[in-house]
């Protein structure tokens, strides 16, 4: 066996001890739920193996499975839950709206435009809002609205970044560099079976942070191109930020060339400040969709844009509809979630607190020999075992250490710390974690990484 088999075998016996009766639950949900979770993305074939831990309840900053442990919680249930679980204040709203309103009516209601409203001003590049029920459907939307405006087809989108299942999009998110071919005239590839071959002719795919690449596409093409599609700051392949400069040229180069620029904010939506990710680096596209941490906690998506893009919805040219939509619940979530993240200060404190979560990995992976880079704007970031700055997909896919990021995601675990297993993930840190939450954390890592760099 190799040292990576006799590790994971180890471990496996050693997490079936820890967390036995997930696995009796485990055992049960797989003859009802495929796969035994509600999601792919949280099963074994993502990382959580043998099986997934089964969760009892989450309060705050903290989570606590079905077998008794709790952890510090930077998974976040993906990245809803920005105001920590069972938030009193979203969580009353939602109780009230319900037993005083109802839940869905098939019609426009009151709080539908305070919510709306509220999401307006708090985002610089949304001056009309819809609602809807997940960040895939909002994406959805956001594409097939650019090529209505446009009247054109091709879109842009970027290897690495994840933009939701729907077929227009399922394409080149993590998959066999080889099979993609040159990283400066990527093939879009599939990330799935099922997706119809024929939507390759829509796409044109491109590595991130790459401007030469991205100019000279637009110069041949620009003028067929519908809309550019990207995530503003990459979570999708573990933390990337924009190089200097780059997001500002998506813009110049969409605006020359009269295509939209659409900014996957799902998940960077409200993290990095009020405004998201557009504010934070002063970009404004021309249609954003979000999710995530929208509702915080409840499950909610919106599509959001200028009133000139909007416009195709507004004067019926474009039906964007769904039953669920702009539901009770979403909106008395998304209204209380706006009027927390308002609080003067509150990300100016979390953003300090995850930074010195960030610096104080790095600084303790250094002490103890391990190469690492931290990527990230304190609310989430990525560890990245590397010794090589990581700049886009292909990079990452290069340069990040798989096999000591998993070791390290077991050190943590056993010791109370959860995130995401696969390094291809982030870390998020939420708007209620303590100093407390982050000395115990470093508590931990100084024992996890140590005993990592013993067996290395």
């Amino acid at each position: 066996m190799t040292r990576a088999e006799t590790d994971n075998a180890a471990f496996n016996t050693a997490y079936q001890a820890w967390a036995p009766l997930s696995g009796e639950l485990f055992a049960q949900a797989s003859t009802v739920i495929p796969g035994g979770a509600g999601s792919s993305a949280r099963t074994a074939p993502f990382g959580w193996k043998p099986y997934p831990l089964f969760i009892a309840q989450g309060l705050g900053s903290r989570i606590t499975d079905v077998d008794g442990h709790e952890y510090i919680d930077y998974l976040l249930g993906l990245g809803p839950m920005i105001l920590g679980h069972r938030n009193p204040i979203v969580t009353e709203a939602v109780v009230n709206a319900i037993r005083d309103l109802g839940t869905c009516f098939g019609l426009p209601y009151e709080l539908e435009i305070e919510a709306a409203q509220k999401v307006v001003d708090a985002v610089p590049g949304i001056e009309m809002v819809r609602f809807t029920n997940s960040g895939s459907e909002a994406v959805g939307s956001a594409i097939r609205i650019s090529r209505a405006v446009t009247k054109r087809r091709l879109i842009i989108r970027f290897e690495g970044h994840y933009h939701g299942w729907q077929d227009t999009v399922y394409w080149s998110n993590h998959v066999d560099p080889v099979a993609a071919g040159d990283p400066n005239s990527p093939r879009p590839i599939p990330s799935g079976p099922g997706v119809p071959i024929e939507l390759e002719q829509t796409l044109i795919v491109l590595s991130w942070n790459d401007p030469e690449s991205f100019i000279r596409v637009m110069a041949e093409r620009g003028h067929e191109v519908a809309a550019v599609i990207t995530e503003p700051a990459v979570l999708n392949t573990g933390c990337i930020m924009p190089l200097p400069g780059y997001l500002e040229l998506l813009r110049s180069e969409t605006k020359k060339y009269g295509a939209l620029l659409i900014f996957d904010e799902v998940i960077t939506g409200f993290r990095f400040s009020r405004g998201g990710a557009q504010e934070w680096f002063g970009v404004t596209p021309d249609l954003t969709t979000l999710a995530k941490g929208l509702g915080g906690g409840f499950p909610v998506a919106a599509i959001g844009g200028s009133k000139e893009v909007m416009s195709i919805i507004a004067e019926g040219r474009y039906s964007h509809s769904g039953t669920y939509n702009a539901n009770v619940i979403q909106c008395a979530a998304v209204s209380a979630t706006m009027d927390i993240l308002a609080t003067p200060g509150i990300y100016e404190r979390q953003r300090e607190l995850g930074f010195r979560l960030a610096n104080g990995l790095s600084a303790i992976a250094n002490e103890v020999g391990i190469p690492v880079i931290v990527e990230g704007i304190g609310t989430a970031f990525q560890m990245w075992f590397s010794d090589k700055p990581i700049h886009n997909w292909r990079e990452a896919d290069k340069f990040a250490n798989e096999e000591i990021f998993t070791r390290w995601y077991r050190e943590m675990l056993q010791r109370g710390v959860l995130f995401h297993p696969n390094h291809l993930e982030n870390l998020f840190v939420s708007l209620v974690h303590t100093d407390a939450d982050i000395d115990k954390t470093l508590e931990a890592a100084q024992g996890a990484l140590s005993a990592i760099a013993k067996n290395l």
